[in-house]
C-alpha cells in the first residue's frame, strides 16, 4: 500500500476523535513555541477534538507542564500531557527491576527520582541503571559512557528518553537514547520508555479512559 502524504491535520481531522501530538520538534524546539502549531491545537479545540501532548521528556508530566507554561503556552492546551518519565515512574514505584538504582543523567532530571532518593546508589551497588540523559559535564562525547559502563553490562538499563539526539534551537544535543545505544553495543540490556516503544502508548491509553468516558 502506497503511503499517502498529507499537508496538515485539517485533511484528516474529521476521521478521528483523538490525536496524539508530539511536543519537541512539533509544538516547540526547546527554546520557543511554534505559533502555527498552537493554531492547530486551537482549531482542534474549536471542533471538539481531543488531543494528548506526548513527550519523551525523562521527567514527570507536571514538570513538562511547568516548562511549557514558561514558554508562554496557553494552559488551555495543557490538560492532557504524558511523558516517558511519567511512564517510567510506575516502574520505580513498583520496584519492578529492583529497589536500588544508579541515576545516569543531569541534575535537571532529578524531578523523576524525587521521593526515591533513598533508593539511589552507586554503579557497584545498584540493581539497575536509570538513564535520563548525559551528565552536565560529559555532554559532548559518548566515549566517557563506553568506559563508565563496560563493566556493568549484567545490569539492566532503563532508558527514559529513547531519542538519540534533539535540536534545542539550532544546537544539537545527545539524549539518553545515545547512551542506551552505547550500552547495548557493550552487550547490556535496555528497557525503553517513550516513543516509539509501546509502553508509553499503553500508559496513555489506560490514562485516557479516565477522561474518555
Amino acid at each position: 500500500m502506497k503511503t499517502k502524504l498529507i499537508k496538515g491535520l485539517s485533511q484528516v481531522q474529521n476521521k478521528y476523535d483523538t490525536f496524539f501530538i508530539d511536543l519537541w520538534g512539533v509544538i516547540h524546539n526547546g527554546v520557543e513555541i511554534y505559533p502555527e502549531a498552537i493554531n492547530v491545537l486551537g482549531n482542534l479545540n474549536k471542533i471538539n477534538k481531543r488531543f494528548v501532548l506526548i513527550s519523551n521528556a525523562p521527567r514527570p508530566s507536571r514538570s513538562v507542564e511547568k516548562y511549557l507554561i514558561n514558554l508562554k503556552m496557553n494552559k488551555t492546551f495543557l490538560k492532557n500531557i504524558f511523558t516517558s518519565g511519567e511512564a517510567a515512574l510506575r516502574t520505580l514505584k513498583r520496584n519492578t527491576y529492583g529497589e536500588k538504582f544508579y541515576h545516569l543523567g543531569p541534575k535537571r532530571d532529578n524531578d523523576l527520582i524525587k521521593g526515591f532518593e533513598k533508593n539511589q546508589t552507586s554503579l557497584d551497588q545498584c540493581d539497575y541503571i536509570l538513564c535520563t540523559g548525559l551528565f552536565e559535564d560529559k555532554e559532548n562525547s559518548l566515549d566517557y559512557y563506553d568506559n563508565l559502563l563496560k563493566k556493568y553490562t549484567k545490569l539492566i538499563m532503563l532508558c527514559t528518553n529513547p531519542d538519540l539526539i534533539v535540536h534545542r534551537g539550532t544546537k544539537i544535543e545527545y539524549c539518553a537514547g545515545s547512551v542506551a545505544s552505547t550500552f547495548k553495543k557493550l552487550g547490556g540490556k535496555v528497557v525503553y520508555f517513550g516513543k516509539p516503544y509501546p509502553e508509553i502508548y499503553n500508559f496513555c491509553a489506560k490514562k485516557m479512559k479516565l477522561f474518555l468516558l
